[in-house]
C-alpha cells in the first residue's frame, strides 16, 4: 500500500496566547499542497521495518510513534514501513505530521480497523497539534492548538503556489520562544477577502522575530512580491516561505 503524504501551508497565523498546559492556542488557516509530497509505503510483516530514503531523517521517526500508537490500541501484527522523505523538515510545511497521518490512515485501511475520521483524529492529536488537520487534508480554519477543526470554502485551484525552501531550521520550540506578543488579526473575517488584499491583512506572527534572526529570509520575501507575488508569506513557524501567483 503507497500513498503520498502532502506538505501544508499557513494562509495567517495568529498565536492567540499561552496556555496553563505550555501549549499555545492558535488561529490558522491550514492549506494542503499536492504537489509537495512524500512517499510512504506500509505493508505487512512477520517483523517491524522501518526504513528511510531521501532527505536524512531520524529511525526513530513520526510514522514509528503512529504504528506503535496503534500497535498499542489495537490488535494489529507488524508492517515493514518506507518513506521516502521529500517535504524539507523543520521547515513548516507539516511533512512531518502529514507522515503521521497517512500512517495511522494506512494502518487503518491495511487492518480494516474502520475508524472513523473522528477517531483517527482524536489519535492523530495524540502524536501531535499539526496532525488531525491530515486525516481531513483540506481547507480548514485550524484553532486550539491545533485540534480545532472547522471547514471553509477555499479553493487556489485557478492560482500558481510557490514553495521556497531554505537551508535554515527553525525548531518550534525556538519560533515560540521568539514571541514577544501575542495577536489576533480575525482571520476568518479577513479570509473571505480578494486575495490582493491578502497581504495588508493576514499575517503569520512569527515572521517578526523570524526575520530578525534570518534577515534573508525577509530580502527573499520582499523580492518575491516584487516578482508579481498576489500574497507571499513564511508558513508555520518557518523556514520556507510561500507565494500566490496568477497563472
Amino acid at each position: 500500500m503507497i500513498s503520498y503524504p502532502n506538505a501544508k501551508i499557513n494562509i495567517g497565523l495568529d498565536v492567540l496566547g499561552k496556555r496553563d498546559d505550555g501549549y499555545h492556542n492558535i488561529s490558522s488557516i491550514f492549506y494542503p499542497v499536492m504537489s509537495l509530497t512524500d512517499i510512504l509505503e506500509i505493508k505487512k510483516s512477520n517483523d517491524f521495518i522501518f526504513t528511510s530514503s531521501g532527505k536524512k531523517i531520524d529511525n526513530n521517526n513520526i510514522c514509528v510513534k503512529a504504528f506503535n500508537l496503534f500497535k498499542k490500541e489495537f490488535d494489529i501484527s507488524n508492517v515493514n514501513i518506507h518513506l521516502h522523505k521529500r517535504i524539507p523538515i523543520c521547515a513548516g510545511l507539516g511533512g512531518g505530521s502529514s507522515d503521521a497521518s497517512f500512517t495511522l490512515k494506512m494502518l487503518n485501511d491495511l487492518f480494516n480497523l474502520n475508524l472513523t475520521n473522528e477517531q483517527l483524529k482524536f489519535y492523530a492529536l495524540m502524536i501531535g497539534a499539526d496532525c488531525p488537520f491530515f486525516i481531513e487534508n483540506k481547507p480548514m480554519l485550524v484553532e486550539g492548538v491545533g485540534e480545532k477543526l472547522k471547514n471553509i470554502k477555499l479553493n487556489l485551484d485557478a492560482y500558481d503556489i510557490k514553495v521556497y525552501s531554505s537551508d535554515i531550521k527553525v525548531s518550534t520550540v525556538e519560533a515560540y520562544s521568539l514571541l514577544k506578543s501575542f495577536k489576533n488579526s480575525n482571520l476568518g473575517h479577513n479570509i473571505k477577502k480578494p486575495i490582493n488584499t491578502w497581504q495588508e491583512n493576514i499575517f503569520n506572527n512569527f515572521e517578526e522575530p523570524i526575520f530578525q534572526l534570518y534577515p534573508k529570509l525577509k530580502e527573499k520575501k520582499r523580492k518575491i512580491i516584487e516578482d508579481g507575488a498576489l500574497y507571499c508569506s513564511m508558513t508555520g513557524t518557518g523556514s520556507s516561505i510561500y507565494a500566490i501567483f496568477k497563472k
